[in-house]
């Protein structure tokens, strides 16, 4: 057995398909028919309005109702995009029936009342320090600064603990803190 004689390929074209139709019962069917939904739609809401507006269109002879049977003909297979004019109109009387925010697991997306949030914010430690406007750096100020021990974490939060109030300035701890320490003492010497 080879590889082609077990590949099995299936179409399923319209030709296959069966719309769903009313009148045909084994091998009987209505004279003219079978009819879909939509043609019986268009029959009946037709048929009830010319009765009604009789009055209005009389004049005009046979012409309103040559018009209807040829409206009940044209929509007996029309397609709206694909879907059939009954399925189509649900879909836009669903779509319309939506929350205009969508649904979230089936209930109504809705946002959230607005509230007012309060909070705040504390700052702790020295004040930057001010920085001094020199025209060129001097070599004072070139020279580099001492390298200051960082304290564990514990030690740290427990000194934060005892003191309220910071009593001197934290020695600089990164960088850039460092470099204005060092333009702050070449602008003060």
């Amino acid at each position: 057995m080879t590889a082609a004689a077990g590949r099995v390929g299936r179409f399923y074209t319209s030709a296959r398909r069966h719309p769903w139709v009313l009148g045909k019962v084994a091998d009987w069917k209505i004279p003219l028919g079978p009819y879909t939904p939509a043609q019986i739609a268009v029959a009946v809401g037709g048929g009830f309005l010319l009765v009604k507006t009789i009055s209005w269109w009389s004049w005009m002879g046979p012409i309103p109702l040559i018009a209807w049977v040829l409206a009940i003909w044209a929509v007996r297979r029309p397609k709206i995009r694909g879907r059939a004019p009954m399925q189509a109109a649900l879909g836009w009387v669903l779509l319309g029936w939506q929350p205009r925010g969508g649904r979230i697991g089936g209930r109504a997306a809705r946002d959230r009342a607005s509230r007012p949030l309060f909070g705040g914010f504390t700052i702790e430690g020295a004040h930057a320090p001010a920085l001094a406007v020199q025209t060129a750096p001097s070599p004072a100020a070139r020279q580099p600064a001492p390298q200051v021990p960082l304290p564990s974490p514990a030690v740290a939060r427990s000194a934060a603990r005892r003191r309220t109030k910071p009593t001197a300035p934290p020695a600089p701890v990164s960088g850039v803190q460092q470099l204005l320490a060092l333009a702050q003492q070449g602008g003060a010497r």
